[in-house]
């Protein structure tokens, strides 16, 4: 008899989407230098404050008229703006503002445009239209005379001005996961949850939008920076956050009418919402490269 050769079996351990998007956007030093990035401002705008006002004393609303408008120094890091108030601490506690309304904004967002595009994207036929149909007339409507109009009506309470950013940020989530979820209610996955007697609610939650996350993660970090800049151009005009509250947007208004003399009210707000904006837009782009499908290892 033939001698038996034995035939070794090579394993090929599996990995999921979610651990090669993890190894691809580690391999991204950009949006991992990002990610630390927006990680320190997060924590130094979380934590800040109460440690300036621990060891030096100072308060984001505690003015000095007669101190004034001082440039940076080693008492005041950032200097101080015309009331004479610490511009770090203002600064800092704009950030945490500023990343607040970004978030919670594209949160709503995402939320409302995700459900929207999954019930217009499964339903189909007449329904797909005529919801498609009020998509693009929203679109056709100017998107900032929209939130402003909301903001005057029901208030300028930065909980109102995040719902009414996120109320008519949604549009685009709505196409995307649209989209998604018409390539995928064919699949065998969906027919195999229709023929177990699963419900079209089951069938949309349970297995068409979890297979949509990727596109709508990375949809979600683009959208945070977007929101940020309409918040900030709101407080511009003087619709956002309200004295004695302040965000990145409305520190920079209040520094454009005093830039000429008092350089630092302006240079310091706008440097800390610029890098916020570049490190947010980074990550959003390494998020998208690491979570496309076709990218290879």
């Amino acid at each position: 008899m033939p001698d038996k050769q034995d035939n070794p079996t090579i394993l090929v351990e599996g990995t999921s989407l979610w651990y090669d998007a993890w190894k691809r956007l580690r391999r991204n030093r950009m949006s991992v230098v990002s990610a630390v990035v927006i990680l320190l401002l997060i924590g130094a705008s979380s934590l800040g404050p109460a440690v300036i006002e621990t060891t030096w004393g100072y308060r984001s609303d505690q003015q000095d008229l007669r101190y004034g408008a001082q440039p940076p120094s080693s008492q005041h890091w950032f200097g101080t703006d015309y009331f004479g108030r610490d511009l770090l601490i203002r600064s800092l506690e704009g950030t945490r503002i500023s990343l607040l309304v970004g978030l919670m904004a594209a949160t709503v967002s995402a939320t409302v445009g995700t459900i929207y595009g999954a019930i217009a994207g499964y339903s189909g036929g007449r329904v797909d239209a005529i919801m498609m149909r009020i998509v693009d007339i929203l679109y056709s409507l100017p998107y900032m005379f929209l939130v402003i109009v909301l903001v005057t009506i029901f208030g300028r309470q930065i909980l109102l001005i995040f719902v009414a950013l996120g109320l008519v940020g949604w549009l685009m989530t709505a196409r995307i996961v649209r989209g998604q979820v018409l390539s995928l209610k064919e699949r065998d996955f969906v027919r195999a949850a229709k023929s177990v007697g699963v419900g079209s609610t089951g069938i949309v939650f349970r297995h068409l939008i979890p297979n949509t996350l990727g596109p709508i993660i990375v949809y979600f970090t683009l959208t945070v920076p977007t929101m940020i800049l309409q918040e900030a151009f709101l407080s511009f005009l003087g619709l956002g956050v309200q004295e004695p509250g302040s965000s990145l947007g409305s520190l920079i208004n209040d520094g454009a009418m005093h830039m000429v003399v008092f350089w630092w009210e302006l240079v310091f707000p706008g440097a800390l919402l610029g890098i916020l904006l570049f490190s947010l837009n980074f990550l959003g782009d390494g998020l998208r490269d690491a979570l496309d499908p076709q990218m290879k290892s």
